[in-house]
C-alpha cells in the first residue's frame, strides 16, 4: 500500500498531478482545491494517499492532510460512492464544511456537488453522521448557500480557480444582495489583489 508521497510536482492535469518521487512519476488524482493551491510545477509537495484497486486498474488518490484522507476513505465506505465522487465532495467542501454539512444534515448542500443527487446526499448523511459528527459544533464552518455557489460557478466560468473564487467569496459582505452585485464585488476583489 502506498500511504504517502513526497516529491516534486511535475505535471498539473485537470483532476490529477504527476509527482516525481526518486525518478518515478506517480499519477495521483487530487481534489481540485488542492490542485489549484499549487501555483507552479517543480515545487516539493506531500500527499497522503489511498490506493484504489479494481479488477483491471490501480488508481492513486491523494489528499493534502491526513484528516482529508480519513474523510475520503469514510466517503468511500458509503455504498454507491466511488473515488471520483468522493474526490468531487472534497473538491467542493473543505473538511470543516463537510463535517458541518453532515452534522446539520444539510442534504441540499451535498446535492450541489457534481455526481451527488438528493438520494445520495441523504444516504451520505445517514451513513456518516455518527462517524463524522464527533466533536463538531453545528456552527464550526460556513456552508455554501445557493447564492455563494452561483458566485463560485460564475467566477470559475470566467477562468478563476476554485480556490481563487472561494477567496473572493470570503471577501464579500454577508448581507443580502443580488447575484450580479456579488459577482461584481468578487471581480473587484481580483482587481485589488
Amino acid at each position: 500500500m502506498i500511504a504517502r508521497l513526497k516529491g516534486r510536482l511535475e505535471v498539473k492535469g485537470r483532476d490529477h498531478a504527476i509527482i516525481d518521487v526518486g525518478g518515478i512519476g506517480f499519477k495521483v488524482y487530487v481534489p481540485a482545491s488542492l490542485l489549484d493551491s499549487w501555483e507552479s510545477t517543480g515545487r516539493e509537495v506531500e500527499l497522503f494517499t489511498h490506493l484504489h484497486v479494481r479488477e483491471n486498474e490501480l488508481s492513486l488518490y491523494g489528499c493534502g492532510s491526513q484528516e482529508e484522507l480519513t474523510l475520503f476513505e469514510l466517503l468511500l465506505g458509503v455504498s454507491g460512492v466511488g473515488p471520483k465522487v468522493a474526490l468531487a465532495v472534497l473538491s467542493a467542501l473543505p473538511p470543516d464544511s463537510l463535517r458541518t454539512v453532515i452534522v446539520q444534515e444539510n442534504a441540499e448542500a451535498l446535492a450541489r456537488v457534481p455526481g451527488i443527487g438528493p438520494k445520495t446526499a441523504k444516504k451520505l448523511i445517514f451513513d456518516l453522521k455518527d462517524k463524522i459528527g464527533v466533536g463538531v459544533t453545528p456552527t464550526a464552518a460556513p456552508v455554501l448557500t445557493d447564492a455563494d455557489a452561483e458566485v463560485i460557478a460564475a467566477l470559475t466560468a470566467l477562468g478563476y480557480s476554485v480556490v481563487e473564487a472561494q477567496a473572493a467569496l470570503q471577501s464579500l459582505p454577508r448581507e443580502e444582495m443580488e447575484i450580479e452585485e456579488r459577482v461584481r464585488l468578487a471581480l473587484a476583489y481580483f482587481a485589488r489583489a
